[in-house]
């Protein structure tokens, strides 16, 4: 069958026999029935469930029913690898060519995104009212950036004032410098409509002034970010690699570790004592080394790359011993984009299958703080739901492949792909 898009809303939908796979174990709980009424699970269960009247009755004998993946670590505004002339281009043209991104996302089985850093609340207004047709968005606005540090693309030579980037869609970040600066740049992004803070806390790969070992801001600039998140009852994530930031980011009380490719074992431990939650994206680095150039990143930051690359599945395995906390993300730009599912085949070199789906479910829903909502097959989340042809914990890149391999996506009860018979 042509896939189609049907709004299941107004109908209630009945799955039977489901085989259930959403991370909490190392094999499915099958037989599972689940109702979905409106654009809410109203039912789970492992007896049979009675059907509504004109419901929609689904038998998945032989197919795995999942929550809506969730990637905690996006850039809809991406679209270019070279993100100092992704910062130039007009709104117009972003928004255009990020509509295309985020339907791509939410055909892989993404139903929900955290972007951190770039996507405003006019760009998650718009997919809200389905005028553009992507993942659940929820956003940072501007990340936060020292003069000279990872957002800051001007370039040795480009001595242009530094807040041109703050009032543009394309760019990913803003600059702000010294307590008081940073103090208003997150009142001013709350005020816009963020629903968390991204701090830039270390040097990084796309940026053209900053090694990677390079320190961004400094402790009180930290502290000071992180206690105005607080204050609008919201969390601080930040971009981190060496070990020194990331202890240094833990102990301002930064919750959500980005990257952490060069995090060693006694940070690890005690960012998990801390409460802190790590979201590492391996395979952003492995597609900017293959592709990076080829799509815009320029010479300086092509040589940067193997500085974290190399060190990525090593971080896999130091955090899970710590028993820190890890949560699904990519981090691609432009071209990119395509490859977000491969994370699932990179992490499961090192990690159980179970836990790295869990990453892209149930621990994405803590750190987005939407536990109940999403990232669940459970009574009152969202009738987030994707359906897939096989069993993913006995082969992971059934995940992969542009969602080939997924029957049905399901976001808010309505079906935006749909190969079942009716």
């Amino acid at each position: 069958m042509t896939e189609r898009s049907s709004a299941l809303s107004s109908q209630a939908v009945l799955f039977r026999n489901a085989s259930l796979v959403d991370g909490s174990s190392p094999q499915p709980r099958t037989g599972v029935h689940v109702l979905v009424e409106g654009d809410r699970i109203a039912q789970v269960s492992d007896a049979p469930i009675e059907a509504p009247q004109d419901a929609r009755v689904i038998d998945l004998e032989g197919r795995t029913l999942m929550p809506g993946l969730i990637d905690c670590h996006v850039h809809v505004i991406a679209t270019t690898a070279d993100l100092g002339a992704n910062a130039l281009l007009p709104d117009a043209l972003v928004a255009a060519r990020a509509t295309p991104i985020m339907k791509g996302m939410l055909m892989r089985g993404f139903t929900t995104v955290r972007d951190v850093g770039g996507a405003d609340r006019g760009i998650q207004q718009a997919v809200a009212e389905g005028l553009f047709v992507g993942p659940r968005l929820v956003i940072c606005g501007k990340a936060l950036s020292q003069t000279g540090g990872h957002n800051d693309y001007r370039g040795f030579y480009d001595e242009r004032d530094d807040q041109y980037q703050t009032r543009r869609l394309g760019s990913m970040g803003r600059i702000c410098d010294g307590v008081e600066s940073v103090r208003r740049a997150v009142r001013q992004e709350i005020k816009a409509g963020a629903q968390f803070i991204k701090v830039m806390a270390n040097g990084g790969v796309s940026s053209p002034s900053d090694p990677i070992d390079f320190l961004s801001f400094s402790v009180d600039e930290l502290r000071t970010i992180v206690e105005e998140a607080s204050n609008a009852q919201t969390y601080v994530s930040a971009h981190l690699y060496t070990d020194e930031a990331i202890r240094r980011a833990v102990e301002a009380g930064v919750r959500s570790l980005e990257h952490c490719n060069l995090i060693e074992a006694d940070t690890a431990r005690l960012a998990a004592e801390r409460g802190a939650m790590a979201c590492p994206t391996l395979v952003t680095y492995e597609r900017l080394k293959i592709e990076g150039a080829d799509y815009g990143l320029k010479p300086e930051s092509v040589a940067k790359i193997d500085d974290v690359r190399l060190a990525g599945l090593e971080s896999l395995v130091t955090m899970r011993e710590a028993g820190l906390e890890m949560a699904y993300g990519t981090d691609l730009l432009g071209e990119m984009h395509p490859h977000q599912s491969e994370e699932f085949v990179i992490r499961s070199q090192v990690l159980p299958p179970h836990e790295v789906i869990r990453s892209a479910t149930s621990t994405a829903a803590k750190l987005l703080r939407m536990e109940g909502e999403i990232g669940c097959v459970a009574p009152g989340a969202w009738a987030d739901l994707i359906v897939v042809d096989g069993n993913p914990l006995e082969d992971m890149s059934l995940l992969t492949g542009q969602g080939q391999h997924l029957s049905l996506i399901m976001q808010g009860g309505r079906a935006v792909k749909d190969r079942l018979n009716r």
